[in-house]
């Protein structure tokens, strides 16, 4: 089962051990050369410029490399959340059948690992257990669950995000889109066939609903009625409970949550006494990494948490905790961790002398609010996100697929 440290230490040490040319020869096997980068990517630890860097210094990468593509990918997805915005969260495109076709509810034997067929509740298992799932295993799970199951993609991609530790709304909602052919092509579809062939022996699901010819698995994508269970599976044993899911590190309960619930506070009046005529450096849930403070002199380093960004996206405690020690290390030690609205929030850097922040869409908007509140109360304060390096060059005009975006772009900021 892999782990995963949210320190920089640990990114590095992951970085350092990606071979791309075995990544690229074994990445479909679940026990194959992949990188698990993502969730150090998703969360600031590191930028797709500074693995492309260090990769690069190595083992000199081509652009057609399968490595650069699917950083890429990861790029592209983000190309299409700036231009579509909340747009993400519909249907691109027609799919297979009209959305109301399709349920809005996550199957109970799906969420409780029930479903009699290994490799879905291996998966579902997985995720529980880890926060993470081999990238060939989701779309495994995303289509068994759209095309199989007649699940809305959006149902699915919504309850897979909040226990994904690389949970980022883009790549994660444009992929299960990809999946279910309302943001691609085809649809992707696959049987107990591919899993015998990429997956390991207890993933194996012969004689399940999914051992069947790939035209049989079309014809069910395209049909209405959610595949049959054997009854059985629906009724075997209580499954494994889904952990819960909290809009805010302040509910956290269970293993854990006591250690994260202490670390957040709400800030008051008082809390921004000590930043009085001081540079700040704001680190959220998705910049977790130290940063370039040197154009500045004692610097506060405070790390916060918005509630408005969490409101439809709750994350499980794992992700919490991940999230909280993360931030944590990069805290100054005499200042807890802030968690609250936009206005609390402003409220309490009033006096800061400046603030600056690594931009993400996932807070751009919740950030650009608290700027502007910022500059009412004070004008003297210099505040806004502090300018990144893009590893691929921004493309202007809205790029329908990826193939079109890649003709367009460059590699570049390295």
């Amino acid at each position: 089962m892999p782990n995963f440290e949210p320190t920089v230490q640990a990114a590095r040490e992951r970085l350092d051990a990606v071979r791309p040319d075995d990544y690229a020869s074994t990445r479909n096997a679940l026990d194959g050369a992949v990188t698990r980068l993502s969730p150090y990517l998703t969360h600031g630890l590191l930028s797709l410029t500074e693995v492309y860097n260090a990769v690069h210094a190595r083992h000199a990468l081509q652009p057609q490399h399968k490595l650069v593509f699917e950083l890429g990918w990861r790029a592209y997805y983000r190309h299409v959340w700036a231009h579509l915005g909340e747009g993400i969260h519909q249907s691109i495109h027609p799919g297979l059948l009209l959305d109301n076709a399709y349920q809005s509810e996550m199957p109970l034997d799906v969420l409780e690992a029930r479903t009699g067929i290994p490799a879905i509740d291996l998966a579902v298992r997985e995720l529980y257990e880890t926060g993470y799932i081999h990238n060939h295993a989701r779309m495994w799970l995303a289509s068994y669950v759209v095309h199989l199951r007649k699940v809305h993609w959006h149902a699915g991609a919504q309850w897979m995000l909040g226990y994904l530790l690389d949970g980022d709304q883009a790549s994660n909602h444009l992929s299960w889109q990809w999946v279910a052919g309302t943001g691609s092509s085809k649809p992707y579809l696959f049987n107990a066939d591919n899993v015998a062939k990429y997956a390991p022996e207890p993933w194996h699901s012969p004689g399940t609903g999914i051992d069947t010819s790939y035209e049989a698995m079309d014809a069910l994508a395209r049909g209405t009625q959610p595949l049959y269970l054997r009854h059985d599976a629906r009724q075997a044993g209580a499954g494994f409970i889904p952990p819960a899911l909290y809009t805010s590190p302040l509910l956290c309960d269970g293993a854990g949550g006591d250690d994260v619930r202490a670390a957040w506070r709400v800030p008051d009046a008082l809390s921004g006494q000590a930043l009085a005529g001081r540079p700040v450096w704001l680190h959220h849930p998705w910049a977790l990494a130290s940063a370039d403070t040197s154009g500045f002199d004692d610097v506060l380093h405070i790390g916060v948490g918005l509630e408005g960004c969490q409101s439809d996206s709750p994350w499980s405690a794992r992700r919490w905790d991940f999230v909280t020690h993360g931030l944590a290390a990069q805290t100054t030690s005499t200042l807890a961790l802030w968690w609250g609205s936009v206005e609390q929030i402003a409220q309490a850097l009033q006096h800061a002398a400046s603030v600056r922040w690594q931009p993400d869409p996932h807070v751009d908007g919740a950030l650009g609010q608290m700027q502007m509140l910022l500059k009412e109360v004070n004008p003297q304060c210099d505040v806004g996100p502090q300018a990144s390096v893009c590893l691929f060059e921004p493309v202007e005009k809205y790029c329908r697929s990826f193939s079109e975006w890649w003709k367009k772009t460059r590699l570049t900021g390295t």
